[in-house]
């Protein structure tokens, strides 16, 4: 699915945000995303290509309900040094969500499921693709093409820490349905995972926003055709953003360090099984955001990735890094209508065999919102 939808079901993002008008409202977003990444001689890719074309919609039901839905369709290729042309495309699944306010500015509850849309399963041959695109620090916009679908629940609330700052806790236990991920492999059963998010923000120094969090993440382990599993270690993501005034433009400021650490669950059952490699991914950003006009607003921006891996024990090597310069553009046709445009260059290296290669990559992003 594309990222970022479920991964943020219940994070601790201000309560008061969150409550809606009493009047129904609609919204909807849909455009189109380009990522590509060229990598030098001897990689075993020379590029991988990704067109998405995702659909968000967003309906509010009377003061406290608010229903979500989004899916989209991709297409991605890639060029290998052996192996020829490898394809994948179709519909991601689909994800809804449904976000009460309980309790308006205290307490927000969250149910969302995973319709299975999209494949259910993938040619073995698809798989390096996939790969691919599910690596960090590369960032494609999707990062699969489908499961058997699943279902989450949770709750976020705020409190109030002194006058002017505010303090969040959010948690949530998602459950995956079984589903064939390659054709021929036999039946996956996901572990469920559950995650606790902590926040604060509040106002700073002349006119400054600062906003904090720490998300723990726990999964339990996979199971292939009822022996065979894989474990992945707890994760933790720590992040950090700060907004100032600039004149008239507003510079925001972000760090996240995502941290991936060794499986912990050895027992009898998980003696031998596979274990996903400890992780680090550190990014820092920068975004400048100016008013051209009443209708247009320019925002360049940059963004530095540096992605750690390694085995259980041991110093993590280095995966790559990336450097992201770009510029969003947002026009405001009506008071109902905005275009969205994006346009990034991303070069770094990767590593490869002890040593490491260039890659070089565009990205564009058109898109429509409409709200009323």
């Amino acid at each position: 699915m594309t990222r970022g939808l479920i991964a943020a079901l219940v994070a601790a993002a201000p309560l008061a945000a969150q409550e809606r008008a009493t009047d129904a409202g609609t919204a909807a977003r849909s455009g189109a995303v380009f990522d590509a990444y060229a990598f030098g001689a001897g990689f075993a890719f020379r590029h991988v290509v990704e067109w998405t074309v995702p659909v968000a919609l967003s309906q509010r039901v009377g003061s406290r309900l608010v229903l979500d839905l989004a899916t989209a369709y991709a297409r991605a290729s890639a060029a290998t040094a052996t192996s020829g042309t490898l394809e994948i495309s179709g519909l991601t699944d689909t994800d809804l969500r449904a976000t009460w306010a309980a309790v308006p500015g205290h307490l927000v509850l969250v149910l969302a499921a995973a319709l299975p849309t999209g494949r259910r399963e993938v040619p073995a041959s698809a798989v390096p693709l996939l790969s691919a695109l599910a690596t960090d620090l590369l960032g494609f916009t999707t990062s699969s093409f489908g499961s058997g679908g699943g279902a989450a629940g949770g709750f976020a609330t705020a409190i109030g820490l002194g006058t002017r700052w505010a303090g969040g806790v959010a948690a949530s236990y998602r459950w995956h349905a079984s589903y064939t991920p390659v054709a021929g492999s036999g039946t996956l059963e996901p572990g469920g995972e559950a995650r606790v998010r902590v926040g604060v923000e509040g106002p700073v120094w002349r006119g400054g926003y600062l906003r904090g969090a720490v998300t723990y993440d726990a999964s339990g382990a996979d199971t292939l055709n009822g022996g065979a599993r894989s474990i992945t270690g707890d994760r933790l993501l720590a992040s950090l953003g700060l907004n100032l005034p600039a004149g008239r433009a507003s510079l925001g400021l972000y760090a996240y360090d995502a941290v991936r650490f060794r499986p912990r669950a050895y027992n009898s059952t998980n003696l031998n099984a596979i274990q996903v490699p400890r992780g680090n991914l550190l990014a820092l950003g920068a975004r400048l955001e100016r008013p051209l006009s009443p209708a247009l607003r320019l925002a360049p921006h940059v963004e530095f990735r540096h992605e750690l891996a390694g085995p259980s024990t041991g110093r993590l090597a280095l995966l790559g890094w990336l450097v992201r310069p770009g510029v969003d553009v947002r026009y405001r046709v009506s008071a109902a209508a905005t275009l969205v445009g994006r346009a990034e260059a991303g070069f770094g290296r990767v590593a490869d065999n002890g040593a490491s290669v260039g890659l070089v990559g565009p990205r564009a992003v058109l898109a429509a919102e409409w709200a009323r």
